[in-house]
């Protein structure tokens, strides 16, 4: 029988709010609409930091913007417990050299799993560095990633010193209440995932008249329904 992640998750909050605990917490953000309803879920039980680290993302202007929006949203956002943005650095040859060979892979392939990894590994590693409880990922809230395959990765990142916490953002209608925060906000709600083989296949789609939605970078189509 298939957990359900997120209630799981659920039992947990309940039991660290009940008892006034609130563990460190690293949490991976692909952008700022993603991370809007994770913080309101998240953000009365731990103490928070943002890790942008998005390796994917190809072009500079495009990365700093999304970051803009993420610095935005935190200071803008009425939160019970301060949260703090850590950026990461911006290397988009190190996805080129994990994509060799994948260019033409499609979304949810091969390439875009290496590509969680890679981001799931550093947030790791500054997890351990920081000496956080607890590391994350906005990621699971699309509708388009597989919440399975995701915390599978973060779980064997996991050890002695710091945690990866199972998350599945989309249920208990996630996804929506971060499209709502996003138009409360007016997020910036990227197209594309963030890279060049992404960008190619969404105008592609868009010039066959498919799919002409507005994405957000974990690539949430906003007229999707909630995947239960």
């Amino acid at each position: 029988m298939d957990v359900n992640i997120q209630k799981e998750l659920d039992k947990k909050m309940k039991v660290w709010r009940d008892g006034n605990v609130h563990p460190s917490l690293l949490l991976h953000s692909c952008c700022a609409p993603c991370s809007s309803y994770c913080l309101t879920y998240l953000a009365d039980v731990f103490d928070i930091t943002l890790y942008f680290y998005n390796p994917n993302i190809t072009e500079k202007s495009e990365y700093e913007h999304r970051l803009s929006e993420l610095v935005r949203l935190v200071k803008e956002m009425p939160l019970p417990r301060k949260v703090g943005v850590k950026p990461g650095p911006w290397e988009p040859e190190r996805f080129f050299e994990m994509s060799k060979g994948l260019e033409n892979a499609p979304e949810r392939g091969e390439r875009c799993i290496r590509c969680y990894s890679m981001r799931l590994e550093d947030t790791a590693r500054v997890a351990r560095d920081m000496g956080t409880d607890f590391f994350a990922t906005t990621l699971t809230l699309s509708p388009l990633k597989d919440s399975k395959v995701i915390n599978a990765i973060g779980e064997s990142l996991s050890d002695k010193n710091v945690r990866y916490l199972d998350t599945d953002f989309k249920k208990n209608g996630g996804y929506q209440k971060s499209i709502e925060l996003s138009r409360e906000y007016g997020l910036y709600r990227q197209n594309y995932c963030g890279c060049l083989f992404s960008k190619a296949q969404r105008m592609q789609k868009e010039k066959q008249g498919e799919q002409k939605e507005t994405y957000c970078s974990g690539n949430c189509a906003a007229g999707l329904k909630e995947t239960v």
